[in-house]
């Protein structure tokens, strides 16, 4: 009894959460292949795969088991973290490789319920025989039944860290380490410019509200553009009405806000209800006044 219980401390126990990473390892490679596999059928006809969706996973998820569970004990998330079932039902308190029919039921239970599950409202939902409808609500009902019992064994795990998965518990299959683990060794300059850069994006996210972005734009442009002496005749006003000041366009209804340069009314009205300190992109004057314009711009002035 001694001893027994000697080898048993002296198995390493497996994280829970490499457990875990192991499943989700596992949905994300599925989910690799099945996009590799429809990548495929792009040139087809859409939808080529609707109809047999279901079976094709099923078939992808087979040959998955088949070159993973069935050969070496261990799907592809357990092995990238050095990990293995191994057979709990056996009297030894060694290795145990699982057994033959634990792999098939494995598979059953894995791929089959999956598989019924997609496939169980289209085989039953043109059927408007009573019998067909109390087989769906029977599935229906043992569908909601495994999760339950899938929730209370994730529980139970959580508590334990043995059998993660419902089925893993039903054929007494259980998670290992391949080797001997050594001591896990935590690089903290990695973390650390995680950290910075997360709080320094979050900074950014916080203060980017605050600037004024359309503002800062006219600004920039305004010192870009060469500002020249402007007269007030009527001949320099009329050249500079040629255009909108904004959208440089022909203007629209002119308007001005005091200065010798020329808006469309829905530019200067849009721009100015939405910043109230907005100044001209050309000499950058405030807008005192909105007033329309008072000289008469014919449109053969443009061509000419």
């Amino acid at each position: 009894m001694a001893s027994s219980t000697g080898n048993e401390k002296d198995m390493n126990p497996v994280l829970r959460i490499s457990q875990l990473d192991a499943l989700e390892l596992n949905k994300a490679l599925e989910q690799l292949v099945w996009s590799q596999f429809t990548s495929c059928f792009h040139g087809f006809k859409p939808g080529v795969l609707a109809h047999f969706e279901p079976e094709v996973k099923a078939f992808l998820c087979v040959i998955l088991w088949r070159f993973t569970i069935y050969s070496k004990n261990a799907t592809v998330g357990q092995a990238i973290l050095n990990i293995q079932y191994k057979n709990n039902l056996s009297q030894t308190e060694k290795y145990q490789p699982l057994s033959k029919h634990q792999k098939l039921w494995y598979l059953l239970f894995t791929v089959g319920g999956r598989w019924l599950e997609e496939r169980c409202y289209d085989l039953f939902s043109n059927r408007q025989q009573q019998s067909f409808s109390k087989i769906k609500s029977y599935i229906s009902f043992g569908a909601g039944l495994l999760k339950l019992c899938g929730l209370l064994n994730f529980l139970i795990f959580l508590r334990k860290g043995t059998f993660a998965t419902l089925t893993e518990r039903i054929l007494g299959i259980r998670s290992v380490f391949c080797k001997p683990q050594s001591v896990r060794q935590v690089g903290f300059e990695y973390m650390n410019r995680e950290l910075l850069w997360h709080g320094f994006a979050e900074f950014l996210i916080y203060l980017l509200p605050l600037i004024n972005v359309q503002k800062l734009k006219l600004k920039i442009s305004s010192w870009c553009l060469p500002i020249t002496g402007l007269s007030n005749s009527e001949n320099t006003l009329a050249d500079h009405c040629r255009e909108c000041s904004l959208c440089g366009e022909w203007p629209t209804m002119p308007h001005t806000i005091g200065c010798p340069h020329i808006f469309c009314y829905y530019c200067i009205k849009s721009n100015y209800l939405f910043d109230m300190y907005f100044t001209c992109p050309k000499c950058g004057s405030e807008v005192h006044t909105l007033q329309p314009l008072k000289y008469k711009i014919e449109m053969t002035e443009f061509h000419v």
